[in-house]
């Protein structure tokens, strides 16, 4: 079949519309993790568009334990993978156990079949679910979710959507919205900009492949300058807004997104925001490097930081 449009290394679109993806498509089923004593299940959370979701927690974990709630987003450039991807589903098992919470998975729908911002309206419409679960409960919200304590958690793409997730946040009225979202985590944040900064200067070939990235899940006239992947561009809602305590910029020291995600923390810290900005850096590892060798050591010392993150605040 011929092609017509080609996204290295995710995928390439055929001319009579066929999407061939080359990565994120492999998928193991929810169960109990015997590495980590974890336990996961799928769950149908937007019904209207059959979206679910993957739910973890540790096994065997106590009936009235009122643990964390973690919802995470996971990467992939809008365009690959989900929860079942064996990376995902391995990442998620390790953060569970090493932070002895919930976690919630989210399968949101990817482009080109459904273009932006189609990703970020099933991960809002996600986080209004969990909200409704503190009253009519899913059982395990209702066991073992202390509502109190939402983080909101993604990698690459993922930590995209959690910036404008935790933003939207800012809308809600407190009262009819039973979650308090205290921190987001965002590692190696996808976002990018039209005119280079940093390394992108000096590298411009995978400058050249970062570009074709947004332009393909999201056509728009402003390009790599839309607000969505751009967060400092002047139309962009304020990074001010961001509607929680505390939030967590990892970047790893290859990783040609690094100085996007320096950025972000830098702004962040010096706006007018009142939480508390934390920033860590993997030396000598290049973007999301945790999902492909999660049993380095620089993997789980990445894992044991988010961990730190999510429980300082908490008394046990």
């Amino acid at each position: 079949m011929e092609i017509s449009v080609e996204v290295p290394p995710y995928l390439r679109v055929h001319k009579d519309g066929t999407v061939e993806r080359m990565a994120g498509i492999q998928v193991v089923p929810a169960g109990i993790d015997p590495n980590t004593n974890v336990v996961s299940k799928d769950i149908l959370v937007i019904p209207e568009a059959a979206v679910t979701a993957r739910l973890y927690r540790p096994n065997f974990t106590p009936q009235n334990a009122k643990l964390p709630l973690v919802i995470y987003f996971h990467g992939g450039a809008f365009c690959i993978s989900s929860p079942s991807d064996p990376l995902y589903h391995n990442s998620l098992n390790k953060l569970v156990a090493e932070s002895n919470v919930v976690a919630l998975s989210l399968n949101y729908r990817l482009a080109p079949e459904h273009p932006l911002p189609t990703a970020y309206q099933d991960s809002w419409a996600a986080i209004q679910w969990v909200a409704s679960q503190a009253k009519a409960p899913e059982d395990w919200f209702r066991d073992n979710v202390d509502f109190e304590r939402v983080f909101l958690a993604g990698d690459s793409a993922g930590a995209n959507i959690g910036h404008y997730m935790a933003l939207k946040l800012n809308n809600v009225s407190k009262n009819d919205f039973e979650l308090n979202v205290k921190g987001l985590v965002m590692v190696n944040p996808y976002f990018w900009g039209k005119e280079a900064i940093g390394v992108e200067i000096t590298d411009p070939e995978r400058k050249k492949m970062v570009d074709v990235w947004w332009d393909f899940v999201c056509p728009s006239d402003k390009g790599n300058d839309d607000p969505l992947i751009n967060p400092f561009v002047e139309e962009a809602p304020s990074v001010e807004g961001v509607a929680c305590e505390k939030v967590l910029v990892i970047v790893a020291e290859k990783d040609i997104l690094r100085e996007r995600g320096k950025l972000y923390h830098k702004t962040l810290s010096n706006s007018g925001w009142k939480g508390k900005a934390e920033f860590y850096e993997t030396l000598g590892e290049d973007h999301v490097f945790h999902i492909f060798n999660p049993d380095c050591d620089k993997a789980q010392s990445l894992i044991k930081r988010i961990a730190e993150f999510i429980n300082e605040e908490r008394v046990n």
